[in-house]
């Protein structure tokens, strides 16, 4: 079992950056695929970006593909999500995800049902 809590959260103008860390305990974060995900309102959960264990090899979601960057502190058991040029419709839950099951694609960790644990979540709100 792994636990997982969000931080970084909060309300930034359109244009803006804000950082999003994940925080995990329990188990060697190194052996965990770690990912993010967000959730806006009437919508249903979607992949933002994934980093294998290492560290080395990321996927993006086509919609934050360079404004986004996800990155991992193993020695911290921290992933964070870096997110520039922030647009109204970037306005979500923010989601971490962690799973150990499989080899690192993205064909694989694109999709919500292949992590088995899961954050809390952190609200980051776009204005306009």
């Amino acid at each position: 079992q792994v636990q997982l809590v969000e931080s970084g959260g909060g309300l930034v103008q359109a244009g803006g950056s804000q950082r999003l860390s994940c925080t995990a305990s329990g188990r060697t974060f190194g052996n965990y695929v770690m990912g993010w995900f967000r959730q806006a309102p009437g919508k249903e959960r979607e992949f933002v970006a994934a980093i294998s264990r290492s560290g080395v090899n990321t996927y993006y979601a086509d919609s934050v593909k360079g404004r986004f960057t996800i990155s991992r502190d193993n020695a911290k058991s921290t992933v964070y999500l870096q997110m520039n040029s922030l647009k109204p419709e970037d306005t979500a839950v923010y989601y971490c995800a962690a799973d150990q099951k499989s080899a690192f694609t993205g064909s694989t960790y694109g999709y919500a049902s292949a992590y088995e644990y899961w954050g809390q979540g952190t609200q980051v709100t776009v204005s306009s």
